[in-house]
């Protein structure tokens, strides 16, 4: 038991423990960007963030379904698996920062023009730099407020 519980843990999850997870937040960044670019821009950013999601609970899925094998309930095990996964990594990575970084920005971007005189293309791009410098500063708190939001320990992800 032990050797299979030392595994478990040295395994490493590549849409958890590297640079792939970033992925998730490919949307945060569009939102930073929202005042410079096309629209469109921002939602291909949205659709890199859901492909990420969508790879993580297909991932989840896989791995529930080879660790209940062919007992009783392994469907509903792995669809469990992917629905939380699902659900989890869309609000956490998705859908709570993106909207966190596009008020920031809204509001930075409504600030400085009521606050200063500096040219639109100014305030455009401090409002950019606002909002990417607020990304690292929101990701551990939006994980640990989508974590503890009440989902049973058996389905909390790892």
């Amino acid at each position: 038991m032990d050797q299979i519980q030392e595994k478990a843990s040295k395994e490493v999850d590549i849409y958890r423990d590297t640079w792939v997870r970033f992925l998730g937040y490919a949307n945060e960044v569009g939102e930073a960007f929202r005042a410079l670019v096309p629209v469109s821009a921002v939602w291909a950013t949205y659709a890199v963030a859901t492909m990420y999601v969508s790879a993580d609970a297909v991932d989840k899925g896989k791995k529930a379904a080879v660790e209940h094998g062919d007992n009783p309930g392994k469907t509903t095990k792995v669809a469990v698996a992917v629905v939380d996964t699902f659900v989890w990594q869309a609000l956490a990575s998705v859908a709570i920062p993106g909207f966190t970084i596009n008020r920031v920005c809204a509001a930075s971007l409504y600030l400085l023009g009521r606050t200063t005189r500096l040219p639109l293309s100014v305030r455009k791009w401090t409002t950019t730099a606002i909002g990417l410098s607020t990304i690292p500063f929101i990701i551990h708190p939006i994980d640990r407020f989508v974590l503890g939001s009440g989902l049973p320990a058996g389905l909390q992800p790892a």
